[in-house]
């Protein structure tokens, strides 16, 4: 059954921790529709009275299904929840843009839900003029906005706080860094735009998200977020290694662990969560929300946050 081998390929890869050459690393972005595969070899199975083949399938649907619940990295459950009064409350939100297309969609989005910081991905030059207009100056004094040789690869941090620019992540595809100061904290902010694992790159997304893992790996104490398109799922070895480094997924955190932010088109029902905030153990996430934007294939994600000071 050739829907029953895919299966267990991919899952083997999955319990192997491995992300494997295509086209493992994109069938891993949807490893829990693979339960429809297994539940057809288990019908088909069935049907041909194959004993064999309906214990495969079982055996099939029970590894995807386990490896369906929510990964939680690296942090222990005793440290897992920071201590002390929180400074501040926070509204960090990510966007991909699509190549710009979405500026008119974030902006709306920025008056309506109002975030604190922003990481944004895709902006061209009319995202950065966007961003750059009276009313968005008024309401995101602080930024940093690193454009590209393309329409794909700039990329924008937008603060109510102060922010002071600071070296980002090296990658085909911009990913500035700020330090931002929050009720006397400093807070360290990246934003995640690895290149896609597409067949003939998947290495180099692999790299860029082992140079991630680095940035999250040398935080230190200081409270930390990273946020953006990370071309990601947690059922990927890559980005399992960047959390880890003991770093928490805002969303699962916070209730949506396995909500698809792309394709929008598809989303919720169908689809894969790339678009991740994650978090230091100084930032505990509240609650998580995935916005409709037009124009762009992903959704934006809206994290709230706690922030406490550092954390021994």
């Amino acid at each position: 059954m050739p829907p029953l081998a895919v299966v267990s390929v991919v899952v083997l890869c999955r319990a192997m921790d491995t992300d494997g050459i295509t086209p493992i690393p994109q069938l891993l972005a949807f490893l829990p529709w693979l339960l429809v595969p297994a539940a057809l070899g288990l019908l088909l199975g069935t049907a041909a009275r194959w004993p064999l083949g309906c214990g495969w399938a079982l055996a099939a649907a029970a590894a995807t299904g386990w490896f369906i619940q929510p990964y939680d990295g690296g942090s222990s459950p005793s440290d897992a929840e920071p201590h002390g009064p929180a400074l501040a409350r926070l509204r960090v939100m990510t966007a991909n843009l699509e190549f710009g297309q979405a500026r008119e969609g974030l902006l709306s989005a920025l008056r309506r839900e109002r975030p604190d910081l922003v990481a944004v991905q895709e902006c061209d030059t009319r995202c950065a003029a966007a961003l750059d207009s009276a009313a968005v100056r008024g309401a995101y004094p602080y930024r940093s906005v690193a454009l590209g040789d393309s329409a794909a690869a700039g990329s924008a941090i937008l603060s109510r706080h102060p922010l002071t620019r600071a070296e980002g992540v090296r990658g085909t595809l911009r990913m500035p860094g700020a330090v931002v100061r929050v009720a006397g904290q400093r807070l360290r902010m990246q934003v995640a735009h690895p290149m896609p694992p597409m067949p003939g790159q998947v290495d180099l997304w692999r790299t860029e998200l082992g140079r991630l893992r680095a940035y999250a790996d040398g935080r230190g104490e200081e409270p930390t977020l990273i946020a953006g398109d990370f071309n990601a799922t947690q059922d990927h070895a890559a980005f399992r290694a960047v959390l880890d480094t003991g770093l928490r997924d805002g969303a699962r955190a916070a209730g949506v662990p396995r909500t698809p932010s792309w394709p929008s088109a598809t989303a919720p029902l169908l689809g894969a969560q790339i678009d991740h905030v994650l978090v230091s153990r100084a930032l505990r996430p509240r609650a998580a929300r995935f916005l409709e934007l037009p124009h762009t294939d992903h959704r934006a994600l809206l994290v709230e946050l706690d922030l406490y000071g550092p954390q021994s």
